[in-house]
């Protein structure tokens, strides 16, 4: 028996399309001096590690309640955590991403 392997969840959130675990791609995120302008890939970035520590908090939340009996289903917290482990995946890949674009860059010739 095969299972049909769908999309990546959260590829296309710098995109401004998905994200992981529901990230709101659409949240304004205000810099300083600027009001009312939005930046894309500043707004993306931090409404995602917003949501990376919303899943995490949830997901210590189920395991804290998995330890001391309360949790009614397991697959809830095994759920949490690995969606927890996949947006930390995602951010660090996006981070060592950006430095590897930033290197690059400033090894350019002027």
């Amino acid at each position: 028996m095969t299972f049909p392997i769908g999309g990546i969840p959260g590829v296309s959130a710098l995109a401004g399309s998905g994200g992981v675990a529901g990230i709101d791609t659409t949240a304004t995120v205000a810099e300083p001096g600027r009001t009312g302008e939005t930046s894309g890939f500043a707004s993306v970035l931090a409404a995602s590690f917003d949501q990376l520590q919303t899943t995490q908090a949830n997901a210590d939340g189920l395991a804290a309640q998995a330890a001391t009996g309360d949790l009614k289903d397991v697959h809830d917290y095994m759920i949490a955590r690995n969606e927890a482990s996949l947006a930390v995946e995602m951010v660090v890949s996006i981070k060592n991403k950006a430095v590897e674009a930033f290197n690059e860059i400033m090894r350019m010739p002027v």
